[in-house]
């Protein structure tokens, strides 16, 4: 299925549950269950160590994922790429989320993510 064709709940339908699985496996420090979706190439810029530091820097520094709303939506030619307000219940604020969706072999794959 070509998400660039699709609505924006299509669309969200498809990226929502992702994004969910990505902030759970990242709040419970499981490399696997985080990784699970990445693309070959986003994969090998993610080694476990690394992971491990993110998650223990920013629970240390801001808590856990706390609530998040949609933004925008992008169609680009070979991907989709969203935008959430994101927060964090350790402290105050507003924070971006985004993620970066694209299809290989029929199946849809994370090739971007992150949270600033």
């Amino acid at each position: 299925m070509d998400l660039t064709t699709r609505s924006d709940a299509e669309i969200l339908a498809v990226v929502e549950p992702i994004m969910d699985r990505l902030m759970a496996a990242s709040t419970a420090i499981d490399y696997a269950g985080h990784v699970r979706d990445f693309t070959p190439r986003l994969l090998a810029q993610l080694p476990p160590e690394r992971f491990q530091t993110l998650c223990y820097a920013y629970q240390t520094e801001r808590g856990t994922f706390a609530g998040r709303e949609v933004v925008a939506v992008f169609r680009r030619p070979a991907s989709i790429a969203v935008i959430w307000r994101q927060g964090f219940n350790g402290v105050a604020g507003e924070f971006v989320a985004e993620l970066v969706l694209v299809e290989q072999d029929g199946q849809y794959l994370v090739d971007h993510v992150m949270v600033f």
